[in-house]
């Protein structure tokens, strides 16, 4: 079993024509990934994961894993706003042959604090994979304290890390600064990976790297090897896509229309999701274009 790297790629679902999953360019996107520097996370927000079946998710998972081999770390995202369906999903998963497990903050329900720290220790509970947890208040409607957070670091073992796409910077240096030594953080948002590295984060769980994995990756061990100067130069230089990938046409229309832009197309997007309007199309036509990717 590996351990998660520094840049985690959060992988959209490839669909066919008649918007059913397409599991070998699945395996290719995968494979690519891979190739270019980056673990892989399978079945998150970006995965399309609140449209696609418990059963899909499965096959996804196991042809992720059996598409890489044990080259790079493969997670898991099988959180939800149903604790016992996360427990039962998480189950199954933990059986596919993937690495690690990612737990949403549950969604619409609106838990307390206490809530979540409960819901979080009771998935968690039923693997012995490494769980990391994914804070996105923009998404779910509520914030996963930097308390709760690192009560959950110290209390369950195998919570590992946590996904941070709150945009808070000072919540996040919280977490950084009271969590234990091999608790990980790592960004959720592209755009905010560089300051979140220098608060004492790892790493970013990527929607950009599905088309620049390669430079991303080259920033984020700039900034660890100490070249700050050129991990400056590449966030500055990235900036424009990692603003493209989430233009009003959101996430993941807009990445998989950058795919498509870039010559990796995997298809439609299933409703409520529609695809890129003409107008952000040719915003991440610009932009791909400009960083030499198109």
């Amino acid at each position: 079993m590996r351990e998660l790297g520094n840049l985690i790629t959060a992988m959209v679902t490839p669909f066919d024509d008649q918007l059913q999953v397409d599991y070998d360019r699945a395996a290719e996107l995968a494979q690519k990934l891979a190739s270019e520097g980056s673990d892989l996370l399978v079945s998150g927000t970006t995965g399309e994961s609140p449209t696609t079946t418990v059963e899909e998710k499965l096959r996804l998972f196991r042809t992720v894993r059996e598409a890489v081999g044990n080259e790079v770390a493969v997670m898991a995202g099988t959180g939800s706003n149903n604790t016992a369906a996360s427990i039962e999903l998480t189950h199954q998963a933990s059986d596919t042959g993937v690495d690690a497990i990612m737990l949403v903050g549950p969604y619409y329900n609106k838990p307390s604090q206490e809530g979540f720290y409960h819901h979080f220790k009771a998935v968690a509970e039923v693997t012995d994979l490494p769980v990391v947890v994914y804070n996105v208040p923009g998404r779910t409607g509520k914030n996963i304290e930097a308390s709760t957070v690192l009560r959950l670091a110290e209390d369950v073992p195998n919570i590992v890390g946590v996904k941070e796409a709150s945009g808070d910077l000072h919540q996040i240096g919280a977490i950084c600064a009271g969590k234990p030594a091999d608790f990980t953080v790592w960004s959720g948002d592209d755009s905010m990976t560089l300051p979140i590295l220098s608060l004492g984060g790892t790493g970013i769980i990527s929607v950009a790297a599905h088309v620049a994995a390669r430079e991303i990756g080259e920033m984020v061990q700039a900034f660890h090897d100490r070249d700050t100067e050129r991990a400056w130069e590449l966030h500055h230089r990235l900036t424009p896509l990692f603003e493209a990938c989430f233009l009003p046409s959101g996430n993941p229309p807009c990445v998989k229309r950058a795919l498509e832009v870039c010559g990796f197309p995997v298809g439609g997007t299933r409703l409520p999701l529609v695809p890129a309007s003409a107008e952000d199309t040719e915003k991440i036509r610009a932009a791909c274009t400009k960083l030499g990717l198109a």
